[in-house]
């Protein structure tokens, strides 16, 4: 049966794939979206990749009055709006707990008025900090955090008490969270403050953790979206990639149609009310792997990333998905392969004009002595 939906942030990346999704579902969408700078750039008008079947209403989650503008005779309601990127949360502090936990709270406000069928929303892996590891001795530990000597010391991997190096292995979503930084701390705050809303007043919510999403239509020009897309702008400007640590950091990366169908399959599971799932590939890749691949598919050989043995702070060293429990409750398989994946993304990128603003972004948090 066909439903009205609302998705917070729709006119994004994810969010305007998730609406074709939905549209070919035989559903109808409106959308929520602030038309941030940052990510739409100066024109704030409609982008033009969002269907002209998409309701479109202009306006911030953390305004009570556009928010419940937005619910009015909606079925169910995917909340996507937030404020992204581990580096950026740590000097802009407010924002991003104004947005990301205030809006969710204003959004709550509104649903526990007008509830629901479903509640779907957008968490991320990285409320996990360091993922599962494997000691010497073979027992599973949970990942501890890096101090700042080691960091200094550019010793990146993860060690037990008496030195030995942890192997890392899939995460579960049992893996108990370790909160690095604010935007880890905020996506966490959205993923508890739905389902607790959600379970006290009979709205059925589901938490999606989405793992390294990349793909067509990503914000090229905002340097602290995914990582592929800061790959990206750089290399379309004739300029290498710049690697934190060794390169050697491993994670998931996951396309964006695969996000979109989970998203859908979590509308209608009967099973996956009030749970947490990790959505990603299944599969793993370094930094510098994804880096090399990126300038081979684009044909700039020639441009070389540049490793800096630099570190961040907030940033984890390995993390990537376990994704049995979304397979066995939302019947997820991921479909898109990353070569097919890298492909789409080639001939999207190709047509993209990117302005880099990684030299910009580096200095901002050089300056605060977030990276060293």
């Amino acid at each position: 049966m066909a439903k009205r939906i609302l998705i917070t942030g729709g006119a994004g990346f994810i969010g305007s794939h998730l609406a074709d999704e939905l549209l070919e579902g035989g559903n109808r969408v409106r959308v929520l979206d602030s038309l941030s700078p940052q990510v739409h750039g100066e024109n704030t008008s409609r982008p033009g990749y969002l269907s002209a079947e998409v309701e479109l209403l202009a306006g911030d989650v953390r305004d009570p009055e556009a928010v419940r503008r937005a619910l009015k005779g909606v079925d169910a309601v995917y909340h996507l709006a937030a404020k992204v990127g581990v580096g950026q949360s740590m000097y802009q502090i407010g924002d991003y707990m104004t947005v990301n936990n205030g809006g969710t709270a204003v959004l709550l406000d509104a649903l526990v008025k007008n509830p629901v069928s479903r509640l779907v929303v957008a968490s991320s892996m990285s409320i996990y900090g360091e993922g599962l590891f494997r000691a010497p001795d073979g027992t599973l530990v949970q990942g501890g955090q890096r101090s700042l000597a080691q960091l200094k010391a550019r010793d990146w991997e993860l060690r037990d008490a008496e030195g030995g190096a942890l192997v890392p292995v899939p995460t579960p979503e049992a893996k108990e969270p370790a909160l690095a930084s604010v935007y880890a701390l905020s996506k966490f705050d959205q993923e508890r403050m739905c389902l607790i809303v959600g379970q006290a007043y009979g709205i059925p919510t589901v938490a999606l953790r989405f793992f390294n999403v990349y793909g067509p239509r990503q914000a090229l020009s905002n340097p602290y979206t995914g990582v592929l897309a800061i790959f990206a702008a750089q290399l379309l400007n004739g300029r290498p990639p710049l690697i934190f640590e060794d390169g050697r950091q491993q994670r998931d990366f996951v396309n964006v149609r695969d996000v979109v169908r989970a998203c859908h399959l979590a509308l209608k599971a009967p099973d996956a009310a009030g749970r947490v799932f990790n959505i990603g590939s299944g599969r793993r890749f370094t930094v510098s792997e994804i880096a090399e691949e990126l300038s081979r598919i684009l044909g700039r050989h020639h441009i070389a990333a540049e490793v800096t043995q630099r570190y961040r702070i907030g940033d984890i060293r390995h993390c990537f998905a376990d994704i049995t429990l979304a397979r066995t409750v939302l019947g997820y398989e991921p479909k898109v392969t990353f070569e097919r994946g890298m492909q789409d993304l080639a001939a999207w990128l190709e047509g993209q004009i990117a302005v880099s603003r990684v030299g910009e972004a580096s200095r901002e948090l050089f300056s605060r002595g977030l990276t060293a």
